[in-house]
């Protein structure tokens, strides 16, 4: 099977504000970069296939990854980029705060939150879209022969840990994922995912 490593990217302004991105190309704050230089990759990442949504935040934490890996000699593969890893389209709520929409929004805000995975801003994309347009890509690294580092988005990083767990996101997940870590999936021919490890520490925490 074709292992896949997925890494959210660093912290930006708007994380640190508590604001939704979405497809906003924000890039990483000074704190981001700071945090993502102290980041550490598992084993075999030198040697992986490296591919990374093409919004900033994502094409600089995995440059930064790349330098210190690189330090120890030549990467075995370039890094390239595949829009379907880009975040959930946060529609007209980009650049808000969630909490700030759920105060304003109500009752009709708490059950779009419940329909789990056909939750959908407005003029946005669900976590069951964001599914769809990343199970192709999941395939096609599962004919690969070689093992990819993926550096993405939460809200992508969220759909490929529901097709392997089976989580409908209706509720809370069966294992919350953390800040500044790495999660491990498994590959099979048909690119479905299945879980190795979550949480993999990347700041030494």
């Amino acid at each position: 099977m074709t292992a896949l490593l997925l890494v959210r990217h660093g912290p930006t302004a708007w994380n640190e504000e508590g604001r939704l991105q979405g497809r906003s190309d924000q890039p990483l704050s000074a704190a981001g970069r700071t945090a993502v230089a102290g980041w550490r990759l598992p084993d075999g990442a030198a040697a992986a296939a490296w591919i990374c949504s093409p919004l900033k935040r994502a094409r600089e934490t995995a440059e930064i990854l790349r330098s210190q890996l690189a330090s120890g000699g030549p990467l075995a593969q370039p890094l390239t980029q595949d829009a379907r890893l880009v975040e959930a389209d946060w529609g007209d709520w980009e650049g808000h705060r969630l909490e700030a929409l759920r105060a304003a929004g109500g009752a009709a805000m708490a059950a779009n939150e419940a329909r789990g995975l056909d939750f959908r801003p407005p003029n946005g994309e669900s976590p069951r879209a964001v599914q769809n347009r990343v199970l192709p890509w999941l395939r096609e690294q599962a004919g690969e022969a070689r093992d990819v580092v993926a550096v993405t988005h939460k809200g992508v990083i969220r759909a490929v840990y529901a097709l392997a767990s089976g989580w409908d996101m209706r509720d809370r997940p069966p294992v919350k994922l953390k800040p500044a870590t790495a999660h491990r999936f498994a590959l099979a021919a048909d690119g479905r995912p299945s879980v190795s490890a979550l949480n993999i520490a990347l700041d030494g925490a």
